[in-house]
């Protein structure tokens, strides 16, 4: 049987200061997909509304636009499936092994309350299907609830983008909150890197994440290793 993945991404273009783009830090998403794609997965793009997905620009540059995200960036068809995702709606969870929530800063706006999301999610991970996420996209982890009511993070190890990170990126003062701190007042037992920017992935049982851009290869990597 073909495994099949559900990639998210964000609608969000923006900061709360809309001088201040934001969007899919693309790599993040460009480095799984050739994970999975490599060993013949299949996978389908969702976002909380649908539609387009915007690019965090600080992902087209050096060193973050490297081979895989260049290679996406120029190729139309690839660039076509960012501009019209599927909303959560139209996701049936049974139809999938895995969701891999990807990230940019955006997604801390319209990752954390997207019912929708949080459903699909809670139906792959009851099931013993993986739920995973690298950097910010554990902000989509943080309010999903599994049918007893607890949270699905309660008491397991993840790691996510760390508020050293935010500093040492100079977006502390732009960010509305602290994922990391978030993520530890729901019961999360959170890891890091000693190294900031350093590849770090964690996993607990089914729960896969990636601390930073530099983790989506190998956070994909244990994510196809379990399936």
């Amino acid at each position: 049987m073909t495994k099949r993945i559900l990639n998210v991404v964000t609608n969000v273009g923006h900061y709360d200061d809309e001088s201040h783009p934001t969007g899919l830090w693309l790599s993040e998403l460009t480095h799984a997909w050739h994970v999975f794609e490599e060993r013949g997965f299949e996978q389908t793009l969702v976002s909380p509304q649908g539609g387009a997905v915007p690019l965090e620009p600080r992902s087209l540059k050096f060193p973050n636009y490297d081979k895989t995200a260049k290679a996406w960036h120029h190729e139309p068809k690839k660039m076509a499936l960012l501009e019209s995702t599927a909303s959560p709606e139209e996701i049936d969870p049974a139809n999938f092994d895995a969701i891999y929530y990807t990230g940019g800063h955006a997604v801390m706006y319209d990752f954390p309350d997207n019912q929708g999301l949080q459903r699909i999610s809670r139906e792959i991970f009851e099931r013993g299907g993986i739920v995973s996420s690298v950097c910010h996209g554990y902000c989509g982890l943080l309010n999903i609830t599994l049918s007893d009511g607890s949270y699905l993070i309660d008491g397991r190890k993840l790691t996510g983008f760390a508020w050293t990170e935010e500093v040492l990126a100079r977006v502390d003062r732009l960010v509305p909150y602290s994922a990391e701190e978030e993520a530890k007042k729901r019961g999360a037992l959170y890891e890091k890197s000693k190294v900031p920017f350093k590849s770090y992935a964690v996993v607990d049982g089914n729960l896969v994440t990636g601390q930073n851009p530099g983790s989506a290869k190998e956070t994909a990597e244990k994510i196809a290793a379990l399936l």
